[in-house]
């Protein structure tokens, strides 16, 4: 088949790796199934993105790298969502339309947070699947905002007017609300809501909602959700990383193999939270106070307030017991038999890859949605436990050994998680669920590129 005659997608991630990273996922099995893939990022994304992936092959043939500028000047924080998402449809719509019509693009998969290129994408006569990067129950409390505000739990700038535990699959406090605990500020706590409220309008527009879970994850959730298509775990083969800013440091590897099976605690907090310096040496006493091995991924930018002297102390000192690296190639480190449990933010991805691998979580949310996906570990899933602060919000040292000496002692968690392994495992295999929606979602697209007659 010559590339003129496959089918092209336009990809239209929100601009932080949580959201690139599984929709470059599923880029990949598209591309697999003969598609070609226009993978549009910011541009300060997209020089992080090829820098990170400068390795050969990373990238797979038939997914196009393309970039839009993000609105934001050279001096200003990219990295700080909070201060873009307000300008990224202004900043963006303009370049998007051009490449639309220039490039012939008749489907695009655009991220849910990206929400207000559906009336762009639609009036251009193209047809768009919206992706949702977090769990389908949060996606079911999305299209319930309104209706929280109406029974005044939530006012339309996010303030929570109630405390109580809102009623969702699963139950979450409501100021756990996804939205509510994101904004940092009044300003962008209303912001944020008054987005989700706008965008919830053009929902509609979208033939159907893509889902990085399964159907027998969050059945209920996935009721709730109009024309949902689950298509998860959607994982980079543990070969290929895909859609990380940052150079994984693969000597660790080579570390988990010289310990025992089942005995290291991995550590890692995603792309985004940050720790104050009470917390993070907190942290880092209560891995040496556990005795057990652990390897501690410790990004750029994780802490503020704590210098490389002390953290090169730290690394003296547990030196033979504990690995402290920048990024790590975490799909391959939750395969590995030597990881024990997860301690974890519980961003979706993690919380999906975590699943996958049958690894149990000691869960520590930090904002946004993480809240809700430790509700379903602990509550309903039943694959971890949950640390908590004491009366200066603080997790201390003593509760974070406490908490990894119980999950470890506890054979029922172990086992449903290794459960749970066995079930999303199945899903994307040939013949299970997942893999049905993904065959599903190839054919409409194929057929609709090439309308017969």
């Amino acid at each position: 088949m010559s590339t003129a005659a496959q089918p092209r997608v336009m990809v239209l991630p929100f601009p932080a790796q949580g959201h690139v990273i599984p929709l470059m996922e599923l880029s990949r099995k598209l591309v697999e199934h003969g598609f070609e893939i226009d993978f549009i990022n910011t541009e300060f994304n997209h020089g992080r993105l090829l820098e990170a992936l400068a390795e050969k092959g990373a990238i797979p043939g038939g997914i196009h790298m393309l970039s839009i500028p993000d609105g934001l000047g050279p001096a200003e924080d990219h990295t700080d969502i909070g201060a873009f998402v307000k300008g990224l449809p202004a900043a963006m719509s303009g370049r998007l339309e051009e490449m639309i019509t220039s490039r012939k693009i008749k489907w695009m998969i655009a991220d849910v947070s990206m929400s207000w290129a559906l009336q762009l994408a639609t009036t251009a006569g193209v047809r768009v699947a919206l992706f949702s990067t977090y769990s389908a129950a949060v996606f079911g409390l999305r299209m319930n905002l309104p209706k929280l505000i109406e029974d005044g739990v939530l006012d339309e700038s996010g303030n929570v007017m109630r405390h109580e535990r809102v009623q969702v699959m699963p139950p979450v406090d409501a100021a756990e609300i996804p939205w509510v605990s994101l904004g940092s500020t009044p300003e962008r706590r209303k912001t944020n809501v008054q987005n989700v409220l706008r965008t919830n309008r053009l929902i509609p527009l979208a033939e159907m909602i893509i889902c990085n879970t399964f159907m027998e994850m969050e059945p209920d959730a996935l009721a709730l959700v109009p024309n949902a298509l689950p298509l998860g775990p959607l994982v980079a083969p543990t070969s290929k990383p895909a859609g990380h800013f940052l150079p994984e440091d693969l000597t660790c590897l080579t570390w988990l193999d010289t310990q025992a099976p089942g005995s290291v605690i991995y550590v890692a907090f995603g792309s985004s939270g940050v720790l104050d310096a009470t917390q993070f040496q907190e942290l880092a006493d209560g891995l040496a106070l556990s005795g057990r091995p652990f390897m501690w991924v410790v990004r750029p930018k994780f802490t503020t307030g704590v210098g490389q002297d002390w953290l090169d102390a730290f690394k003296h000192r547990v030196d033979g017991k504990g690995l402290v690296v920048g990024w790590a190639p975490q799909q391959r480190v939750l395969s590995h038999p030597s990881v024990a449990c997860f301690v974890s933010h519980c961003g979706w991805n993690s919380t999906m890859e975590g699943m996958l691998h049958g690894v149990p979580f000691v869960c520590w949310p930090y904002f946004a949605d993480q809240f809700c996906n430790q509700s379903y570990i602990c509550n309903v899933w039943g694959t971890g436990v949950k640390l908590c602060r004491d009366k200066q919000g603080v997790v201390t040292k003593e509760e974070i050994e406490s908490k990894v000496a119980r999950l470890l002692r506890d054979e029922e968690i172990k086992g449903r998680a290794a459960k749970w392994k066995h079930k999303a495992c199945a899903s994307i295999i040939e013949g299970g669920s997942s893999h049905q929606n993904l065959l599903e979602l190839v054919n409409l697209v194929r057929e609709q590129s090439y309308p017969s007659g």
